[in-house]
């Protein structure tokens, strides 16, 4: 950059130009999406950026974009492609009279990337948010020191599989990876993956959130597994000890997102050598007529215990059968 301290102000967020990095500050206001707001600002280092665009914006705007390398920043590679794209902390939305300038600064970072840009980055080049963190998921609150997971399970939620294994506590060491599925998909969840598990077929890890339904933000979509390797063959995740539900406003994006990028960037500091598993896409295939038929038992039980209320019995049951 021409001129270290350059500010380039948007919606949402300001961009500041260093010698060898950029820092994104993120506005707080309540219309600013709430997972910038979490992240408050971020420094990137041109080293983790592959490619810069400009494309038109909505309402007269324009959007500036950074397209960071694969496997450079921890809280892209644990949300593996499910935020949207109002919720994407490299963009940048200007009003459409800035085009010129933002033209301006988009060549300027052009002319600073790294020869390397092209390829996946070695190691984590942007900082993860920091422990200690925490959050209330549907059947449990989860915490994180920075070298501990912790999962302490809650009465009304937890599966009696979960109970009887008891609270849990995973060190960063035991870990292969995480899995972080949106809280807007239908059965969204955290899942760690210890260093045994092998790979399974995404098709089969179902949960007790497919009968909840999304309880996250406007920043999420559906659709793919997170961050690290894939899936433990393990239980659904309201059987595995290993794993917290979210559902119902457990577990918001603006909250497990960055947890989960925290843990991944710990997981991969103490284990440098393996590469990641390329994420996988959870299929769109049909359910098991059988796993239909029990999850629909179970929203009964739980519409008759008064923990669901009529309309979402209605619609829930109504989605479940539309899987067969």
């Amino acid at each position: 950059m021409r001129h270290m301290g350059d500010v380039l102000a948007g919606i949402h967020a300001t961009w500041e130009f260093d010698t060898d990095s950029v820092l994104i500050r993120f506005e707080r206001g309540i219309r600013t999406p709430k997972l910038f707001q979490s992240l408050r600002e971020r420094r990137i280092p041109y080293a983790a950026l592959s490619s810069v665009t400009l494309t038109p914006g909505k309402r007269n705007t324009v959007v500036l974009r950074a397209v960071p390398r694969p496997g450079a920043d921890p809280l892209v590679e644990a949300a593996s492609g499910q935020l949207k794209e109002g919720c994407d902390p490299y963009r940048l939305v200007l009003p459409a009279e800035r085009e010129v300038l933002a033209e301006y600064y988009a060549d300027e970072l052009r002319a600073l990337l790294d020869p390397a840009s092209g390829e996946p980055a070695d190691s984590f080049l942007v900082a993860a948010p920091e422990a200690p963190m925490n959050f209330k998921a549907y059947d449990g609150r989860a915490g994180f020191d920075g070298e501990r997971i912790s999962f302490r399970w809650s009465w009304t939620g937890a599966s009696s599989t979960k109970w009887k294994a008891g609270d849990q506590t995973f060190r960063v060491s035991e870990l292969a990876g995480i899995v972080w599925r949106s809280p807007e998909a239908l059965d969204g969840y955290l899942r760690l993956v210890p260093r045994a598990a092998t790979p399974v077929d995404h098709r089969t890890g179902g949960s007790l959130g497919d009968l909840h339904g999304p309880g996250g933000t406007e920043c999420t979509v559906g659709g793919m597994s997170a961050g690290g390797p894939a899936e433990p063959p393990a239980a659904r995740a309201d059987q595995d000890p290993a794993a917290v539900l979210f559902g119902l406003g457990y577990g918001p994006v603006h909250e497990s997102l960055p947890f989960a990028a925290a843990v991944l960037e710990s997981v991969r500091r103490t284990q440098p050598a393996p590469a990641a598993a390329t994420p996988a896409l959870v299929s769109a295939g049909r359910r098991d007529p059988a796993d239909i038929a029990e999850r629909i038992h179970h929203l009964g039980e739980l519409h008759q215990a008064g923990l669901v209320t009529d309309a979402e019995y209605t619609a829930k049951k109504a989605q479940l059968l539309a899987e067969l």
